[in-house]
């Protein structure tokens, strides 16, 4: 009896295959291409955006706040782009009509007797300071290492990258203003990251098949180059 309950297994999946073979399939292939995760996080994207209300406002999670920048962005580039005005000029213009709003405001409250909502204290703790010390720090000495690896040859790969991004820069900026480029920066800090939060799982099954395609010519490219003075010394002692 035994032997017949095998052979019906065997022939109830058709194929000769078991059943834990075929469904084990689909989980492996899940489970590979959802390993990869962008920038290569362990946590959720909103813990690693700093999950307070900052990166509430970026993944608009409070959108009137979130659509506020997106305006606010809008009419000042508007501003300085098309007014041809200096920018020191103008941001002292506004800065005057909100003081002077402000002022009027609370000589007319005090005026009519109404007593004004409490305003917070803007005061800057020195545990605040003393962590944007820090982290500033800490980015500094990155950058720092970072052009010494470059200055020695030892990464080229991170060589690679930096005179990509060098070489965008120029391109960008032979082409449009700094107020534009700032204004498209602000945008797409403001949206890129709410769309790759609802898009999440679909961006990174193709970034992990663009990582996986960039590794293997980076591969190709370092082997390439690190034969190089190989041949060069070879043909010295020729």
């Amino acid at each position: 009896m035994g032997h017949s309950d095998d052979l019906c297994n065997i022939e109830g999946n058709g194929d000769g295959r078991s059943n834990n073979g075929a469904s084990g399939a689909p989980s492996t292939s899940a489970a590979t291409s959802s390993a990869y995760k962008l920038f290569g996080r362990e946590t959720s994207f909103h813990q690693m955006m700093g999950g307070g209300k900052a990166a509430d406002i970026i993944l608009w999670r409070r959108r009137r706040v979130s659509f506020g920048i997106i305006v606010a962005a809008t009419v000042a580039w508007i501003i300085f782009e098309y007014s041809e005005l200096p920018f020191l000029s103008v941001s002292s213009d506004v800065l005057l009509i909100l003081i002077v709003l402000v002022f009027l405001r609370a000589n007319y409250a005090a005026f009519r007797k109404k007593q004004l909502p409490a305003l917070p204290e803007l005061v800057l703790s020195e545990e605040m300071v003393n962590n944007a010390a820090a982290s500033f720090r800490v980015k500094i000495n990155y950058m720092l290492l970072m052009a010494h690896d470059i200055t020695l040859g030892k990464d080229f790969k991170l060589f690679f990258k930096v005179v990509i991004v060098l070489w965008l820069l120029s391109v960008i900026g032979s082409v449009i203003s700094f107020f534009t480029l700032a204004y498209i920066g602000a945008i797409i800090f403001i949206t890129v990251p709410a769309l790759y939060n609802k898009f999440e799982d679909h961006v990174d099954r193709y970034g992990g098949k663009i990582h996986r395609q960039l590794s293997r010519q980076y591969k190709i490219v370092d082997e390439s180059i690190s034969r190089l003075p190989r041949c060069i010394s070879k043909d010295k002692e020729l």
